[in-house]
This record gives structure tokens, C-alpha cells and sequence, in this order.
């Protein structure tokens, strides 16, 4: 699940999803929604550039 992988990269980088959320311009509360829905490819892609990862690591749940 893609919000189980941005967790582990949130923590691995001590931030916060709503850190994450401010710093890449994505409504507060939008990244939890992604556990019941997919994302929009931008904000997906400014998530992944946020990591420094791809889009497709973000969708791997095996990462690391």
C-alpha cells in the first residue's frame, strides 16, 4: 500500500506526513486518503521527488 511505504520514508527521514504534505503543496489530510483511494500522478510524483525515489518505489510495498 502506498501510504504504508510514504510512512516507512517519513520515518526513515524524520518527518511527518503533514510535513510532507506543507513542503510539497498537497491539502493536509490528502496523503492518509491515499489508504482508501489512489492518487493523482502529480501529487504522487511530487511525493516520490520529495524522497528522492520513483513513483514506482512509492507503489512497492517490499522496499527495503
Amino acid at each position: 500500500m502506498i501510504l504504508d511505504v510514504i510512512v516507512k520514508l517519513c520515518k526513515e527521514h524524520n518527518v511527518s506526513i503533514s510535513k510532507v504534505e506543507k513542503d510539497c503543496g498537497i491539502g493536509n489530510g490528502t496523503i492518509r486518503g491515499w489508504n482508501k483511494s489512489f492518487p493523482r500522478t502529480d501529487n504522487l510524483k511530487k511525493v516520490a521527488d520529495y524522497f528522492g525515489v520513483t513513483i514506482e518505489e512509492l507503489l512497492t510495498e517490499d522496499r527495503r
